[in-house]
């Protein structure tokens, strides 16, 4: 598969309400180019996937928003929405910031947010300009050795 047919793809698994699975979402994220970190810095929205990790589900329950990239060392992994509907960092969820720097995954290097005070590492790569793919990878993360799959849109 080439970048163009999984960017194509993952549009159409966006319009029907994120259902896929990890196996598929393994062979998108082969298919994208990699990114480095100063390119993904600023505000980025998430949503999930409907794949089938154990993982499912929880991001929407703490309202998750986002994440914000301010620099390479000041990282807001978990941007979310209180009761009034208002953005806020939640560190004591997210057990602190974290940072960015270019890893290799899968024999690729390419931009990952590594958290301060968890043993977990959100590895990205480009869909185009404005949307990033992302994999959640660490301990206590994996489902069954699967990863958990996410989409960042740039604000």
């Amino acid at each position: 598969m080439d970048a163009a047919t999984a960017r194509r793809r993952i549009a159409d698994i966006r319009a029907d309400a994120g259902k896929t699975t990890i196996d598929e979402l393994d062979d998108l994220w082969a298919a994208l180019p990699t990114t480095g970190p100063d390119e993904i810095l600023g505000s980025w929205r998430g949503s999930e996937f409907v794949s089938g990790h154990r993982f499912e589900g929880y991001l929407p329950k703490i309202r998750w928003h986002g994440k914000r990239f301010t620099s390479r060392t000041d990282v807001a992994p978990l941007v979310c929405r209180d009761d009034d509907g208002n953005l806020f960092d939640d560190v004591e969820r997210a057990k602190g910031g974290a940072a960015l720097y270019a890893v290799e995954f899968r024999g690729e290097t390419t931009a990952t947010m590594v958290y301060d005070g968890q043993p977990v590492l959100d590895h990205f790569k480009r869909v185009d300009d404005d949307t990033l793919l992302g994999v959640m990878n660490g301990k206590g993360v994996l489902d069954d050795g699967r990863h958990y799959y996410f989409v960042l849109e740039r604000e």
